[in-house]
């Protein structure tokens, strides 16, 4: 061998190799090429290889290939890039004498099912490296697919293996010894013990191929969505913005792939306060949107209160509570339990959001009636949410002032906001009358729909506390004068004065229809009596006298 160096390689402008150009030729068809090519006469050539798969490091194991007559050990952890090298190469064994490097990796890799977990984990990682050749030549799947098949292997086995040791080996120590297999089930071994490996090995761009044949291989969803947020939260705290926001992306994507039923409302939420940060496209967005809004009824009011976007005055992000009501009423058929958790949701947002000085009339009155009147058997909630409202925003004008009055539903308020209503100086004489209306409506159907032939137990009626109009009229001038802010000074004598006939009569009716409800009560419990004990004499006589 001729101890001349006359070729120079620069292997992706990290390193630099002078070695004898007969030799790599010999066996690299595209050196080879290139050489033929050149017109060059110079002995000393250079070489430029670009995006050489593996780097360095690879090129190193080339070497040691041509250099030992084609003579190399390959195994899990060099297969990978052997073959990818071999690859750019063109090791093919054109030439004729020459080993088949291309040809040998190739064979190596069949035996993939075979690999340790260790060996898995690192055949991933350098399939990471050269990515393009790894995928289009498939060993990057069949990595994958050896993964997945692993963990389905070893969740359908029971209590799963420690990522230093083989699932195979790990199944044959349960078949063997009790005792292992009590400390397996006792939490040493989780079903999460694949979580870290992952996590560390793969990139956001392998995760979602991963998911993909997840769902291929019937892998359960609530453990792939487990694995999901493990990894944007484990991968978040090391990343650059621009590394978060892919992690975020590939994470909402993956998802959207699973059953809804299988990922955590609340975790999406997470994800959620992270992507509203990161400002990451909007079809991921919608794309999570859509996942909590169909789900919004395992929400908790903590989860809603996000803070709005950045450069906002107001303290919340009503916009977005708002598109997951949206989401949530596009789904089909919503049940009616989901429905009315839903609106016990919103309710309290509502009362969390009112006394926001900054939140418009606008968004308030959005979110009152982002549910249909159906989803509410109350409006206590709401009527003392828009009270605190209206006490914070006292510049409102008339019109906004109206809107919001006629938002209630005055059918749906009980006795007691009924009557706090009629001495609440906020709301204007007429609404305080459509409350008492509707209370006495209420009794009158009561008593109308009254059958005593049939009823026999009618629903115990918890009567008004009424409270006298003079004590009212003097309470709420005391309000006015301590609490009103701004010095705001109102007429509060004056105005329940022209309330006081009106009302004075409404109160003493609706007093009356209670009383009169109490009575009915009573006279059926005796008729029910009576009925009863007819009953049991006809039945205690003797046959003959009957």
């Amino acid at each position: 061998m001729d101890g001349y160096c006359d070729l120079e390689v620069d292997v992706n402008g990290e390193q630099t190799f002078f070695i004898h150009q007969n030799i790599i030729s010999s066996y690299s068809g595209k050196l080879r090429n290139l050489f033929c090519k050149s017109k060059s006469l110079t002995k000393n050539l250079k070489v430029i290889l670009h995006d050489f798969p593996g780097g360095s490091e690879s090129f190193e194991l080339i070497l040691r290939f041509c250099y030992n007559n084609g003579k190399i050990i390959i195994n899990p952890y060099t297969a990978p890039r052997l073959f990818c090298a071999a690859h750019y190469m063109e090791m093919n064994g054109a030439v004729s004498g020459s080993v088949n490097l291309l040809e040998r990796s190739v064979k190596s890799l069949e035996d993939i099912e075979f690999w340790s977990w260790p060996e898995l984990l690192s055949g991933l990682k350098h399939c990471q490296s050269f990515f393009q050749i790894s995928s289009s030549s498939g060993i990057l799947k069949k990595c994958l697919d050896s993964v997945v098949a692993r963990l389905v292997f070893t969740s359908e086995s029971g209590p799963s293996c420690p990522s230093n040791s083989s699932p195979e080996s790990s199944v044959v120590r349960l078949s063997t010894d009790s005792k292992s297999t009590e400390s397996l089930r006792s939490g040493i071994f989780r079903s999460t013990w694949w979580f870290e490996d992952l996590t560390t090995v793969l990139t956001p761009k392998l995760v979602k191929l991963l998911v993909k044949l997840m769902l291929l291989h019937k892998f359960d969803h609530g453990l792939t969505s487990r694995f999901l947020f493990y990894y944007h939260k484990s991968r978040l705290i090391m990343a650059t913005s621009e590394e978060k926001r892919e992690i975020t992306e590939t994470i909402i994507d993956s998802l959207s792939l699973l059953d809804e039923s299988s990922i955590s409302c609340k975790n999406l939420f997470g994800v959620l306060r992270v992507a509203l940060n990161l400002n990451v496209k909007k079809i991921f967005k919608s794309s999570l949107e859509l996942m909590i809004g169909s789900q919004l009824g395992q929400a908790t009011i903590d989860d809603v209160l996000v803070p709005s976007p950045h450069g906002s005055i107001y303290l919340y992000d009503v916009n977005l509570v708002l598109q997951l009501v949206k989401y949530f009423l596009m789904g089909q058929k919503v049940p009616v339990s989901e429905l009315k958790k839903v609106a016990q949701l919103i309710d309290s947002y509502v009362a969390e959001v009112a006394p926001d000085y900054h939140l418009k009339p606008s968004k308030f009155l959005a979110l009152v009636k982002a549910l249909p009147e159906s989803a509410r058997d109350s409006y206590d909630e709401i009527y003392h949410a828009i009270d605190t409202y209206l006490r914070v925003h006292a510049n409102l004008t008339e019109e906004e002032k109206i809107s919001i009055f006629n938002s209630l539903n005055y059918n749906k308020l009980s006795s007691e906001s009924c009557n706090h209503l009629t001495q609440n100086d906020e709301f204007p004489p007429k609404y305080a009358t459509l409350a008492l209306k509707a209370q006495q409506l209420k009794l009158e159907n009561l008593l109308c729909g009254m059958d005593l032939d049939k009823q026999l137990i009618l629903p115990a009626h918890k009567p008004i506390e009424a409270e006298p109009i003079d004590k009212s009229l003097e309470q709420a001038r005391l309000y006015a004068e301590q609490v009103v802010p701004n010095g705001r000074k109102h007429d509060i004598v004056k105005e329940n004065e022209k309330m006081k006939a009106h009302l004075e009569g409404m109160q003493c009716r609706v007093v009356e229809l209670e009383k009169v409800c109490r009575k009915m009560q009573t006279q059926m419990t005796k008729i029910l009596k009576s009925r009863l004990s007819r009953q049991t004499s006809t039945k205690s006589l003797p046959r003959l006298c009957s």
